[in-house]
């Protein structure tokens, strides 16, 4: 079959990165083998390709951690369940942990005490190719009528966000404030889930005016383009006050910045983007009882909720699609930030 694999050597996409020739997976007792119709690409894929370059990632591996598709056979031992039956279009969850822990056993295998970042696409063979191979039934969840290209995406672009605003949620209330920082993938996204969970006013911030544009439709309720007087923009916004939410989807030092700024004391600043950027901090300097927090993906009793939301509140995927002998493009584009929303591969 083929696949899209990380090969390591490099940084650049087009030199760390091929369409190879790869044998079909055959599951073992307990696994599953999956038929993929749909693999985001996501900016942590640039990440693991930094990460091979330097020799800290084993490779080739195949990449997507963002994947659906069909069940396609069962290994030895791997009783169907109802809504998991061979033919049935499934979600993967990506977390894949010990499955002892006491967070495993809680769902939270995003939070595995033992494993960590462990995964399709990101420590074994993940789903930018013609099958994937799934070690246990339990990472699976029914789509019913909803395509696996459509779901690829909320596999992690969805589950992230979703995951940090159920958190926050106790913070909005009406009259409370969200910044949104960062409109692409995650961002489009959370803006719309924020409207749809809570009464919370959505300030989205970005760059790229193209990319408010889109946010704008989807129903944030203002937009800030990044620059030195945005946080006193958001902070007029916000009556002098702050936002009581902060979501960095970037994770930059100068997003972490303006998070820093705008956020209003006993809020939240949650930082959900691996942009590698730190925040300095000190008594005088930030919000009193502020918290800031990171995230890593979700649960996946909270995939299963997200992709009801999907079916009945019908929010809107920014993405397109590839076939998969397209796939180093996709990347390029969006080191060259010429990508807008999310890219799904479909082999």
């Amino acid at each position: 079959m083929k696949a899209f694999q990380l090969l390591g050597g490099s940084a650049e996409v087009a030199a760390t990165t091929a369409l190879n020739d790869v044998s079909q997976p055959d599951p073992g007792p307990g696994q599953v083998l999956v038929r993929i119709g749909g693999a985001g690409a996501c900016h942590s894929d640039i990440s693991l390709m930094e990460f091979s370059a330097a020799g800290r990632r084993e490779v080739p591996m195949t990449l997507g951690h963002e994947n659906a598709g069909w069940i396609e056979a069962f290994g030895p031992g791997t009783l169907p369940t109802p809504g998991l039956e061979v033919g049935a279009p499934v979600a993967v969850y990506g977390a894949w942990g010990c499955g002892q822990c006491m967070n495993c056993r809680k769902g939270m295998e995003n939070y595995c005490l033992h494993i960590s970042a462990s995964g399709p696409g990101l420590s074994v063979d993940g789903g930018m190719a013609e099958y994937l191979l799934v070690p246990a039934a339990r990472y699976l969840v029914p789509l019913d009528d909803m395509t696996p290209a459509d779901a690829a995406p909320l596999t992690d672009a969805g589950l992230t966000p979703y995951h940090a605003i159920k958190g926050c949620l106790p913070l909005l209330v009406p009259g409370s404030t969200t910044v949104v920082i960062g409109a692409g993938g995650l961002g489009h996204l959370a803006v719309q889930f924020l409207k749809a969970l809570s009464p919370t006013k959505v300030i989205c911030v970005d760059q790229r005016e193209s990319a408010l544009a889109v946010v704008a439709g989807l129903g944030a309720d203002h937009t800030v383009v990044t620059g030195p007087d945005a946080a006193a923009e958001i902070r007029g916004l916000t009556g002098g006050r702050g936002a009581e939410v902060v979501l960095d989807i970037c994770g930059y030092d100068d997003t972490l910045a303006l998070a820093a700024a705008v956020v209003a004391p006993l809020g939240r600043l949650t930082v959900v983007g691996v942009g590698g950027g730190t925040l300095p901090f000190s008594f005088f300097t930030f919000p009193y009882e502020c918290s800031v927090q990171s995230t890593y993906w979700g649960s996946v009793t909270e995939l299963g909720e997200l992709l009801a939301l999907a079916r009945s509140d019908g929010f809107r995927v920014h993405a397109e699609t590839y076939p998969l002998d397209r796939a180093g493009e996709v990347y390029t584009k969006m080191v060259d930030g010429t990508l807008q929303g999310r890219a799904v591969i479909v082999p």
